[in-house]
């Protein structure tokens, strides 16, 4: 692949922003308004615990420049099996997800049809168009799926941008009065509302996934940094904005407050616009948990570590067969969202996907500390101390938020890392096989 072709530092930043950024933030500020003006330090809090997994996920970038990010990282670090488990758990939290966001992206199409609810098999069967339009992209080419995510990210940027740096002039700060609403302490409070924002930082790690077809490794890991900053900027200003423009008691009742919000700086007309940026939010979130749930087995597979099909690329010189695969599953799972009776499955898929990646985080800090050990002679102290000391605390901070997910969530999870061992055996024992009779 020629360096013209292959991602740049713009793209490589557009893949983390794009993935972070998603249909969340137009919803959080009103989930943030029951807990007061406490949230802001959240926010303020949960960035600077991404910002550590972001340079430990740049430093580890920086020492294997491999396509897989987390996959390769721990199978550097542990060997085979830790590194068939992350990618094994990734990958499915990956594909889950997408489902998720294929779900939320068309959930403002009532909106833009003018209609209260759209009928559920129309919406299925938007979901599943959208999410085969994204393979069928990803499959043309890794540097066509960059471009389609740049313009996405810069889309539904640009309106969130309109609305805070127009509202930052206009907010009430008598709206920040009430610090702490939650009727429990400040800290109890403080954790709940940093839970709540953690999850608009998961993707932190998009960067370091296609990492072979990046053009420099540094370039990978400013994306990683910069995107992980901007976004975290994004997120605290647009939540300072909105809370300055609507009172309290009206935003915590809000089910769309960037449109209430719009609505009271640009008058009533700014409705559909908004559902349209959170649809454009959506697909380019959408775009690259395609791209990733493609890469992930496809580097597990060439190093023997998933089924060698999973391998196989396209003329393009993109992973078909994984892409076509986890997009089947995708297809698959969002049938249970056509049932509002197996919908309530579906959103507990979606909160384990969120944990599994949690636990990738926790085991990848991991690895960092493991590899900085290894190869600690390569280093001078200062530089040793420094990295050992941000992989500790975004290992710690991972370890919190694991914690912060809840007891049933945390059981489930426990189950489903416990289901990658006997896939492991399964594989062990077909390559077994495989290399007897060859």
């Amino acid at each position: 692949m020629s360096n013209q072709t292959k991602l740049s530092l713009p793209v490589l930043t557009s893949l983390v922003m794009g993935n972070m950024i998603g249909t969340g933030i137009f919803v959080l500020p009103a989930s943030l308004a029951a807990f007061g003006s406490i949230s802001i330090f959240s926010w303020i809090f949960t960035g600077m615990g991404s910002l550590f997994l972001a340079l430990t996920f740049a430093s580890l970038n920086s020492k294997i420049p491999k396509s897989g990010g987390p996959y390769a990282y721990c199978k550097e670090g542990y060997g085979d099996f830790i590194g068939f488990l992350v990618a094994y758990t990734y990958w499915i939290s990956v594909w889950v997800a997408t489902a998720a966001i294929a779900v939320a992206s068309i959930a403002y199409l009532n909106v833009i049809l003018g209609v209260p609810t759209v009928n559920p098999l129309l919406a299925f069967a938007i979901e599943v168009a959208a999410v085969w339009i994204f393979t069928l992209i990803n499959i043309r080419g890794i540097r066509e799926a960059g471009v389609v995510q740049f313009i996405l990210t810069a889309l539904k940027i640009l309106p969130l941008l309109l609305i805070t740096s127009v509202g930052l002039l206009k907010m009430n700060v008598h709206h920040f009065s009430q610090f702490n609403l939650m009727h429990q302490s400040n800290l109890s409070s403080f954790t709940g509302a940093a839970t709540l924002t953690f999850w608009a930082f998961i993707g932190l790690e998009t960067a370091t996934i296609p990492a072979e077809n990046a053009r420099s490794s540094r370039d990978v890991y400013r994306a990683t940094v910069f995107g992980t900053l901007l976004a975290a900027l994004i997120y605290l200003i647009s939540t300072i904005a909105i809370m300055g423009l609507i009172a309290p008691v009206d935003l915590k009742n809000s089910t769309s407050p960037f449109s209430d919000a719009g609505h009271l700086l640009f008058g009533c007309h700014t409705a559909i616009i908004i559902a349209i940026c959170v649809m454009i939010a959506g697909f380019g979130t959408l775009n690259v948990c395609t791209m990733v749930q493609g890469q992930v087995p496809y580097a597990a597979a060439r190093d023997g570590l998933f089924p060698t099909r999973f391998a196989g690329l396209s003329r393009f010189g993109t992973p078909k067969y994984s892409l076509i695969v986890s997009a089947i599953l995708v297809s698959l799972l969002l049938i249970l969202t056509v049932n509002a009776t197996l919908l309530k499955q579906f959103n507990m898929l979606a909160l384990l996907a969120s944990l599994a990646t949690l636990v990738t985080y926790f085991i990848c800090a991991m690895a960092e500390i493991i590899l900085l050990m290894r190869k600690s002679a390569e280093f001078n102290r200062y530089s040793l101390i420094k990295s050992l000391v941000i992989a500790s605390l975004a290992g710690a901070y991972s370890i919190w938020m694991i914690v912060g997910a809840g007891e049933d969530t945390v059981f489930y999870g426990i189950l489903l890392v416990f289901s990658s061992f006997p896939a492991y055996a399964w594989l062990v024992s077909k390559q077994r096989k495989l290399s007897a009779v060859a």
